[in-house]
């Protein structure tokens, strides 16, 4: 269980970051330094790059928004790794502008490539910055979970337009610019110089659980988050997923 989450946030990212902190424990073994250095592309307020710090890895986050580098500075205070935390303005096209490449043993991409121009050269840029055999957590809003929930919620046409249309969006005022299917991210991600290692569904039951249930159910939290783990890598349940995780690693290219 991931102890720097809320309970109820952890429905969101329980999957992700056990799956990350184990990849950061074998980059460590790798290596045999025990701190990395991690970049968080559009990392925000640090909602995985503190926990990350608190593991004693070093973090870089870019991200565009200035507001979210504020509360990134005051949340890595607050949790005691102010040290181990840094905060640079900047988006993933412009990434070599604020970073280096080849600098980190892991990076971070997480709800950057819905809404980025290009995704392709995004993730180019992402992989970029890794060193040889770099581990890479790649998280994406997922097509099937859209779909589902739009069903679910009695909105059929625009369940069905989300199914058809070439972004992924459900109608005009859709806020995700863009989802993937598991086939077009992982594609994206060995395109791009990755070689995929796991592919796991975030959010398979989570948005769909009335809340109230888990709030006030006993035991419903635990057994929804046991639930959820079960079915991360299962291929039925990445297709309905919310969110999509790719974890993988920087191919070694010939001649390297």
């Amino acid at each position: 269980m991931p102890d720097p989450m809320r309970p109820r946030a952890a429905l969101r990212t329980a999957v992700v970051w056990d799956v990350l902190r184990e990849a950061l424990d074998d980059r460590v073994a790798v290596t045999g330094r025990k701190a990395l250095d991690v970049l968080d592309t559009g990392g925000g307020s640090g909602h995985f790059a503190v926990p990350v710090a608190r593991l004693g890895h070093r973090v870089t986050v870019v991200d565009p928004s200035p507001n979210a580098l504020f509360a990134l500075e005051r949340r890595a205070a607050e949790e005691g790794v102010a040290e181990r935390v840094r905060g640079v303005q900047g988006d993933a096209h412009g990434l070599f502008e604020v970073v280096e490449r080849e600098g980190y043993d892991a990076v971070l991409c997480h709800g950057v490539l819905e809404y980025v121009d290009d995704p392709a050269e995004g993730l180019r840029n992402v992989t970029g910055a890794l060193r040889e055999a770099g581990a890479l957590s790649l998280l994406a809003a997922g097509l099937g979970g859209a779909v589902l929930a739009r069903a679910l919620a009695g909105h059929f046409k625009e369940a069905r337009r989300a199914l058809t249309d070439t972004e992924g969006r459900w109608g005009e005022g859709d806020p995700v610019p863009r989802r993937f299917t598991p086939e077009q991210l992982t594609a994206l991600a060995e395109e791009a110089g990755i070689g995929v290692g796991a592919v796991h569904g975030v959010r398979v039951f989570a948005d769909l659980v009335p809340g109230a249930l888990v709030d006030t159910e006993p035991g419903a939290l635990d057994a929804l988050l046991q639930l959820e783990a079960a079915a991360a890598e299962l291929p039925a349940f990445r297709s309905v997923a919310t969110q999509l995780h790719v974890l993988g690693v920087k191919r070694v290219t010939q001649g390297e």
